[in-house]
């Protein structure tokens, strides 16, 4: 196994699990508040019990997330020494900056789980939520730094070094928003139907469990709301890359032919060697009003660039329609919850409706894992756009497929455990609740 094919793979590996903890980190705490919140307004009990609930979960989704976000972390420098060489500089200030949240969220949660009757109330309920904003700090100023990577800035790069280094431009680069964007209201729409999906499946075997009911309720404010922004930020972004990366674009649309105007293409399966897709829809126009607002305008396919130079198509297109696709059915499950909870309340808790939530609980992160591929593969082959390759940053170190299997290894024991450990705190949830069936 070559060491570029296995570092890539470890980052993959060790990415793929740790975004799934990132987005929970970033948005749980939230929906942690918000029932903390109506408790301390209302006085109920059962949203006492639900904030209880859901800061368990928390706190082992927040520990294992530690763990492996501090393995990307070294595997940054061990396997892409000459990356972080040039790199390091110029975005370590975002990395510091998540440092900081980091520590701040972490304390903050642990003066919440251990502040229940020790502290003022209102002082309590703040810690919880400042778990949630450093939370979202701390995702938005790592993918800032990603964001560098495809639309690098505040450097010069003469004679392959990086000189006159300004790290609040490169922090602040072109892309960070509309990547920063994107990827938030990701995980608002993950997380928030993941966990209305868990409820709404207990639901089913317990149709009139108050506590299932609420906890649906709560989470599904946060996944339907964001859900349907999330197709604004999805259409800026789409926008940002045809100016910024146009050989990513037509590898997301596998758009092999510069066209004006270019046809949206729906599914398909792309072949390199024809350049052509087949068995896809193609909707005519829409692709150039999509990228540049105009029906009629052009837009640069893959043949601005070397065959050498160009993505993955394939793995690039596929990843990008199933994001699409999974984000489009979301966007219909929230309008119809919305519009159920506005007209007809009643329909929420009819099976059909609970199924429908229950089957999207895992849609939302299969759908963020599918867009990290298309902002990682997309930009391949290079790690720092049009500055450095891929191949240019890899260490020389021998034997990175051990490191490879050692890591995967990791990763799916801590994959049981969490999913142990969760099954239990599900498990113990509702026999704590068997009594609210009405």
């Amino acid at each position: 196994m070559e060491n570029l094919f296995a570092a890539r793979s470890q980052m993959a590996v060790s990415l793929g699990f740790h975004i799934v903890f990132a987005c929970i980190g970033m948005v749980m705490p939230f929906l942690m508040a918000l029932s903390h919140f109506k408790w301390l307004k209302t006085g109920q009990e059962i949203y006492k019990d639900l904030t209880k609930a859901w800061s368990r979960g928390v706190a082992i989704f927040f520990a294992t997330g530690a763990v492996s976000g501090t393995v990307l972390s070294f595997e940054l420098g061990l396997l892409w020494p000459s990356f972080m060489e040039h790199a390091g500089p110029i975005i370590g200030m975002p990395f510091s900056l998540e440092g900081t949240a980091f520590f701040v969220e972490a304390i903050a949660l642990g003066f919440f789980l251990y502040g229940w009757d020790r502290m003022n109330k209102w002082l309590h309920w703040a810690m919880g939520l400042l778990v949630g904003i450093s939370g979202v700090a701390s995702g938005i100023l790592v993918v800032a730094a990603n964001a560098w990577m495809n639309s690098p800035s505040g450097f010069d790069w003469v004679n392959g070094e990086a000189l006159n280094i300004r790290p609040i431009e490169a922090m602040f680069n072109e892309a960070w928003f509309t990547q920063a964007l994107h990827m938030t209201l990701a995980a608002f729409v993950a997380t928030g139907f993941a966990v209305a999906g868990i409820h709404a499946l207990l639901l089913l075997k317990q149709p009139n469990n108050t506590f299932h009911r609420k906890a649906v309720r709560l989470a599904m404010y946060f996944g339907a709301f964001a859900a349907i922004l999330q197709p604004i930020s999805g259409d800026l972004s789409a926008k940002d890359i045809a100016d910024r990366q146009p050989e990513k674009l037509a590898a997301l649309e596998a758009l092999y032919k510069t066209s004006q105007p270019a046809d949206l293409i729906i599914g398909g399966l792309p072949n390199d060697e024809t350049e052509q897709v087949d068995y896809a829809i193609h909707i005519p126009g829409l692709l150039s009003f999509l990228a540049h607002g105009d029906f009629n305008a052009e837009v640069k396919g893959l043949d601005i660039v070397p065959k050498s130079e160009r993505p993955p198509v394939l793995i690039t297109h596929l990843a990008f329609q199933i994001m699409v696709g999974i984000g489009s059915f979301l966007f219909l499950v929230a309008i119809l919850y919305l519009f159920f909870s506005w007209k007809k309340p009643h329909h929420i808790w009819k099976k059909w409706f609970l199924r429908i939530t229950a089957i999207s609980a895992p849609l939302g992160f299969i759908a963020v894992e599918a867009g990290w591929v298309v902002t990682e593969v997309g930009r391949q082959p290079w790690i720092i756009y049009k500055v450095m390759k891929t191949s240019e940053a890899v260490t020389p170190m021998p034997g990175i497929q051990y490191s490879l299997l050692f890591t995967t290894l990791i990763y799916l024991i801590l994959t049981f455990l969490v999913f142990w450990l969760m099954k239990r705190q599900i498990k113990a949830l509702n026999n704590s609740y068997q009594s609210a069936n009405q």
